[in-house]
């Protein structure tokens, strides 16, 4: 997952909704959203066995994006993506020291927290609102943030349909015409590595709840769709 936003209690009607793309490489084994046997609703990084994204019935939802920074990606260390499944079933991950550095939402009750490793460990309770996320340090409004975040915001304040997220998250306007741009945009169509997925997670103020994920090629052609329902305690 590179560039997400969240609208935290930001709305009468909606308790969550969060939107985000997973960029990855287009050869990393992964297998759609999907309802685990363990009851978390997510799709499943077949490399590593963790997930980007997910939701839980008892009021989870979890993200982690990597955090790109000098030195990094290193051998050995513990899988980012099993923060998530952690979070969701309520576990303490690991120490985060001993993973390659990360951004992690972890929604759960009324709190939502975000932790990071790097530079050292640090967690904070996030305030109601729209919040964005990428491969950044905390406070970082990349170009593709910032448009994601003001599509979110715009979006609650119009009542939308929901396919104007969808719209935001296929978002291919670049940074500058630079060549070196040409990872700065919502949705990476690059045939190596890209957007692999995008998804939409819906909370209501009633605790009903709705993920969908729309998956894509290397030619960005849409591959599949999948919708599942779910509802969160009141």
């Amino acid at each position: 997952m590179c560039v997400a936003a969240i609208a935290w209690a930001a709305h009468p009607r909606w308790r969550l909704v969060a939107i985000g793309n997973r960029d990855e490489f287009r050869a990393r084994p992964t297998a759609p959203l999907a309802a685990w046997d363990n009851g978390i609703i997510a799709g499943r990084d077949l490399e590593a066995g963790g997930t980007w994204l997910g939701v839980h019935p008892a009021g989870r939802f979890a993200l982690v994006t990597n955090l790109r920074t000098s030195g990094y990606p290193r051998q050995g260390l513990a899988s980012r993506g099993a923060l998530v499944t952690d979070g969701l079933l309520g576990r303490s991950p690991q120490p985060v020291p001993a993973r390659n550095p990360f951004n992690f939402w972890l929604a759960a009750g009324h709190v939502l927290r975000f932790t990071s490793n790097h530079p050292e460990c640090t967690e904070h309770d996030l305030q109601p609102g729209v919040h964005g996320l990428s491969n950044g340090a905390r406070g970082d409004r990349w170009f593709k943030t910032a448009r994601l975040e003001d599509a979110l915001a715009a979006w609650l304040e119009r009542d939308q349909p929901v396919e104007r997220l969808f719209a935001a998250l296929r978002d291919e306007t670049p940074q500058s015409p630079d060549p070196e741009d040409a990872f700065s945009p919502v949705f990476i169509a690059n045939p190596a590595y890209g957007t692999r997925c995008s998804t939409v997670v819906l909370v209501d103020d009633e605790g009903r709840g709705r993920i969908i994920e729309r998956s894509f090629d290397a030619r960005t052609a849409l591959t599949g769709e999948v919708a599942l329902d779910f509802a969160w305690p009141v």
